[in-house]
């Protein structure tokens, strides 16, 4: 006991201390962890033989990440990202396997190892990479979201390839753990494996679709969060046992798992049940790893090993540069798609490991790898360090502007939120627009929904030409930044007197702005929602539908009038608090609109409260 004691105060101290430093210092929490063990493993030589036991109860934490990962894949939302999926994530997995495959040919491996070897470090970093991408905010960019669909079809590749890996064994030749597979299966050949995997699989999928669900309506009668939280986990050791039972991953059941709940109503309760011990055991297993690396070998083969890891990383980028091309990924994007992925990831540990155990891979080979996915890992902060130093030198390629082929007589400019709702209202009603927009993304998705736009920046007096603006009846302006839109009023008014011009405000100081630009109508984008809003106030204070819309009516049209008003005595360049004039003009008019109101309510002197009753 007092041995078990001070091992899990020695872990618990190294995750604490470890973990919160490489944060800070930008290098994320896996590698933390595994720095972390190697100090207290073979650099201190503070663990002892216990770490292969307690290794084997790390990889819990993966088993419980793949569940949660399944939860997190909706069946439609896998659908929906399908050409992503499909094209560039497997691409990159097939591409990558064949190209290592056939480098471990070279270097003298069997073909049974050069293909497991292939497979194992076609996967990168899910927990490195996102996290990266979440903290330099790189999420959302083209790059960011590309590596994402990648990652994710990473992790769905990682299951069949934990069914089909025993097939590179020969039969009866997998080293089977005491206890952890049937004896029964020890001697089966590789393609009865198979079948006995998907025969379990089929099973996890009927229970997960026809037992867990029921059992949950039935410990929720108890209103008691941990037997909730038993539930959850028991869920998770059943399958994982049942997988262990017949000699498979138990990794694979609880993925499959996941993928059958992610529709459930109960996807949330389990997500915040598993989480926590997700978390720990996930954190424990890669201070195991770190603790249980080989100093020794990297000693004494120090350049071999950092060797091996830099080729895997340029080969892989080699992948991912022309995927990047071909998927028309430009400037940071592409070399944040190509240097971000080009490392191996902690699916690694668990393929070796599994690959061991079914003696597809040598000992030696295993334990080489091992260190060649570490240090990929290692390596990775400095491969975004190069990334973030490329970014600030690359100018971003533009590309040209669309040929406008037929100008129509409503010019639109701007498709954002704003601008599609005018759109689409204006187009069904019969009438035809030319709509322009920055963002090609943007115009891409209105084409793939049927709507024309074209490409380019609506504030180019050559594509406001091409557009017809010389011939256009109205013009439309919906962009987001108000100086665009307050340039562009102002130039369409110059070469443009009899042009009707309708512009979106940002607020009222804008509305002034565009007032002097030469806008005839202006729209104050919250205004419309805002007065909606007071209404649904009105009407649920007292008021009838009919006194709630009337009161919105006349508030629109004297708050319209003010604004005119006050644009007569705002100054440009002088802040509206130390401008006398406007502000002795907003109190008047602030008066005579509540005079407004309270005279068409109250025409006998009651009060709204009173008539209301």
């Amino acid at each position: 006991m007092d041995a078990f004691l001070f091992q899990a105060t020695l872990y618990l101290l190294a995750m604490v201390v470890a973990v919160p430093i490489a944060s800070r210092l930008g290098l994320g929490s896996v590698l933390g962890y595994l720095v972390a063990g190697i100090v207290i493993g073979p650099l201190t030589g503070l663990t002892g033989a216990e770490i292969t036991d307690l290794q084997h109860f790390a990889e819990f934490g993966v088993v419980m990440m793949l569940f949660l990962i399944g939860l997190e894949l909706e069946p439609r939302a896998l659908w929906a990202m399908r050409d992503k999926l499909v094209g560039m994530g497997g691409l990159q997995v097939l591409a990558t396997l064949a190209l290592i495959a056939l480098a471990g040919l070279a270097l003298g491996l069997s073909w049974e190892s050069a293909l497991a070897t292939g497979a194992i470090l076609s996967l990168s970093s899910t927990a490195i990479v996102l996290q990266t991408l979440d903290e330099k905010h790189l999420m959302q960019t083209a790059g960011g979201r590309s590596a994402f669909a990648v990652l994710l079809t990473q992790d769905i590749a990682v299951i069949p390839m934990l069914a089909l890996l025993p097939l590179l064994a020969l039969p009866g030749a997998r080293a089977l753990a005491e206890g952890e597979h049937a004896a029964m299966l020890q001697s089966l050949p590789g393609w009865q494996v198979t079948l006995v995997t998907l025969a379990a699989v089929g099973v996890v999928i009927l229970a997960g679709h026809y037992l867990i669900r029921p059992a949950f309506h039935f410990v929720q009668a108890a209103r008691l969060r941990e037997i909730n939280t038993a539930l959850a986990l028991a869920i998770v050791v059943a399958i994982a046992s049942l997988m262990l039972l017949v000699g498979l991953s138990p990794a694979l059941g609880t993925f499959l798992a996941g993928v059958v709940l992610a529709n459930s109503e109960f996807r949330h309760e389990l997500e915040s049940d598993i989480a926590p011990f997700k978390g720990l055991l996930l954190g424990l297993f890669f201070i195991t790893v770190g603790a249980g690396i080989d100093m020794d070998l990297l000693m004494s083969k120090p350049l071999q090993l950092l060797g091996l890891a830099v080729a895997l990383m340029a080969g892989k980028g080699v992948v991912l540069y022309a995927l990047a091309r071909v998927f028309q990924l430009r400037g940071r994007d592409r070399w944040l798609f190509t240097l971000g992925l080009a490392q191996a990831g902690e699916f690694g540990f668990v393929l070796i490991s599994f690959t061991s155990q079914q003696r597809i891979l040598p000992a030696e080979t295993a334990q080489l790898l091992m260190m060649v996915v570490a240090l990929s890992m290692l390596l990775t902060p400095l491969v975004f360090i190069l990334y973030e130093r490329l970014a600030r030198r690359i100018t971003e390629e533009v590309p040209d502007a669309d040929e406008i082929d037929e100008a129509q007589p409503i010019l639109i400019a701007g498709i954002g939120r704003f601008g599609q709702v005018v759109n689409r209202m204006v187009t069904m009603s019969g009438f035809r627009t030319t709509v322009i927009d920055h963002d090609l993304n943007t115009i891409r998705l209105m084409r793939r929904f049927g709507y024309q736009g074209y490409f380019g920046d609506p504030t180019r007096p050559e594509l406001l030409k091409a557009a017809g603006i010389d011939k256009a009846k109205i013009l439309v302006v919906c962009l987001d930044a108000p100086e665009a839109t307050t340039h562009l009023v102002a130039y369409a008014r110059r070469i443009r007197p009899d042009l009707h011009i309708i512009a979106r405000a940002h607020d009222r100081i804008h509305v002034f702005q565009l007032y002097q630009a030469g806008a005839d109508d202006i729209v104050r984008e919250l205004f419309d929602s805002s007065l909606r809003a007071a209404r649904y106030v009105l009407e649920n204070s007292g008021l009838s539908e009919y006194e709630a819309a009337e009161a919105e009516k006349i508030f629109f049209k004297l708050d319209r009038a003010a604004v005119r008003s006050l644009a007569e005595v705002w100054e440009p360049g002088v802040p509206v608090e130390q401008n006398a004039n406007y502000i002795r003009r907003s109190q008047e008019l602030n008066r005579e609109l509540e005079a407004a109101l309270t005279q068409h309510f109250q025409p006998t002197g009651e009060s709204p409260a009173a008539s209301g009753d």
